[in-house]
């Protein structure tokens, strides 16, 4: 069964053109990475962004691609299920076909009890019924990060997170910070259901994510670290040798760069 299970790569962007440039080189959807898209606006990682001009900016980037965009709503932005439905209604509405929710807090990084966490997940269940739309619900946990215990004590927090966030209706879990083989095997065959992984150092490529049964990999913020990698090279190179090189090598176009700001 986990074998066969095919895999949705989705690439994260940070603003329209990122998103553009994913979606032309053929993606099937493009979703927002949270630390990216707030680090663009001039904010960290987190909520300390305004709900709205985060909103606003899934808004511009629905607007400009034609594949289905998903939206990282951090932990919701509301302290109850009705703070966070309000925010996911919002972004629906803006263009979102799905979203990541996370269940600690940003600025502790202390996990919500399962509880809480769980009374979100519901009101995002019954936003869906009420409104008749379909999006998709993919519920982080961060307990192999953030749980007590040791190593095999985190991973058994997070399994038994993830079935609860399942079993109250999420379409998708997803445990933060999963990347070793054997690791991503046993959870998937834990859980049963779909498993969303990330990119980070150590992660398997995506024939063998395929093999051991993940249904989705994003790339969080790594296309950004990326990026802004390549800017940090571009500005050494001409400081320290006078050289562009870096900058050069397989930089697209002016008309390509305007393209991206048009719709597709």
């Amino acid at each position: 069964m986990h074998g066969g299970r095919s895999i949705l790569v989705l690439p994260n962007a940070w603003d329209v053109p990122s998103a553009r440039v994913f979606e032309e080189l053929g993606f099937r959807a493009v979703g927002t990475s949270s630390a990216a898209l707030m680090v663009s606006l001039g904010y960290p990682d987190g909520e300390e962004i305004e709900r709205c001009e985060m909103v606003a900016a899934v808004r511009r980037i629905a607007g400009a691609v034609s594949v289905p965009l998903t939206a990282d709503v951090v932990s919701g932005f509301g302290e109850t299920p009705k703070g966070v439905s309000m925010t996911v209604k919002s972004v629906v509405e803006a263009g979102a076909v799905g979203v990541n929710v996370e269940d600690f807090v940003h600025e502790t990084k202390k996990l919500r009890p399962v509880r809480v966490q769980l009374e979100r997940l519901r009101a995002l269940v019954e936003l869906k019924r009420r409104t008749g739309i379909p999006f998709v619900i993919n519920a982080r946990t961060d307990a192999l990060r953030y749980a007590e215990g040791d190593e095999s004590a985190r991973f058994r927090e997070a399994v038994r997170r993830a079935a609860a966030y399942r079993d109250s209706g999420a379409d998708c879990v997803y445990p933060m910070g999963i990347t070793d083989a054997a690791s991503i095997s046993a959870f998937v065959k834990e859980l049963d259901c779909p498993v969303n992984v990330m990119v980070r150092p150590g992660l398997p490529p995506v024939g063998e994510l395929q093999r051991l049964g993940v249904a989705r990999l994003s790339f969080g913020p790594s296309a950004a670290y990326a990026v802004f990698g390549l800017l940090k090279r571009v500005g050494r190179e001409v400081l320290e040798k006078g050289t562009y090189s870096s900058m050069l090598e397989g930089a697209i176009t002016y008309e390509e760069l305007n393209r991206l700001a048009r719709k597709r």
